[in-house]
């Protein structure tokens, strides 16, 4: 067990920064493109409602695993899509983001959906009101109905966020030195102590996860809408 810890302990550390990585850049990219999805799929125009609804349902429903290779053989190794400045770690770095923008165009699926159930939280009766006084529906919806949708969807949105984490794992298809990969890696080397390497990287995984549970669980009903 010292020889597992010695060889596994260093770099658990920065395993886990790359997954901790991961997670906060594709969340704030997921949130962004996600609620600009939820305003497409609400929106009067046709064109706009049209395209928000193909892209979650095709997205959505497509294996996580196929969109991350997508970003890596797709758009990098045949389009020659890179994200990254061509120096010593240009590897490194360019499949890390393209992996954030995998996660990105798959989690935003989840968030839209999320956000679009908590628009129809809102009394319609609100945005009635707003319409009637003169407010545009880029207004409306900026000012009106998404600050409620958000608040009432605090809990959803957390879940969207520990499934995120958990998602990061994908990326050591790629390459990305986040914790699976390291998992891989000591399974190699020492196989024989499969189960301890498991729990290792289980129980980091687990403070990750139910430290974003208590930190969305006490958002919720510090913001919760109160009707």
């Amino acid at each position: 067990m010292s020889e597992l810890w010695d060889s596994m302990g260093p770099a658990l550390w920065p395993a886990f920064w790359v997954t901790i990585k991961l997670t906060i850049y594709s969340a704030i990219g997921a949130l962004i493109w996600g609620t600009v999805l939820a305003a497409m799929k609400v929106s009067p125009v046709p064109v706009m409602r049209g395209f928000a609804t193909v892209y979650v349902n095709v997205v959505r429903n497509t294996p996580l695993t196929l969109i991350v290779l997508f970003c890596s053989i797709g758009l990098y190794q045949n389009l020659g899509l890179t994200l990254a400045a061509e120096n010593a770690t240009f590897i490194e770095h360019n499949n890390f983001r393209l992996a954030v923008l995998a996660f990105i165009l798959y989690t935003a699926t989840f968030v839209c959906e999320t956000l679009r159930s908590g628009i129809n939280t809102v009394p319609i009766g609100q945005a009635e009101a707003a319409r009637s006084i003169g407010m545009s529906f880029p207004q409306i919806l900026g000012l009106v109905v998404l600050p409620q949708a958000m608040r009432a969807v605090i809990a959803p949105m957390g879940s969207v966020l520990i499934a995120l984490t958990k998602n990061t794992t994908i990326a050591s298809i790629i390459g990305v030195a986040e914790a699976s990969l390291l998992m891989k890696t000591e399974l190699e080397s020492h196989g024989s102590q499969i189960l301890a390497i498991f729990a290792i990287i289980a129980v980091g995984f687990m403070i990750i996860t139910l430290a974003e549970g208590a930190l969305f669980g006490w958002a919720s009903k510090r913001w919760v809408v109160r009707r």
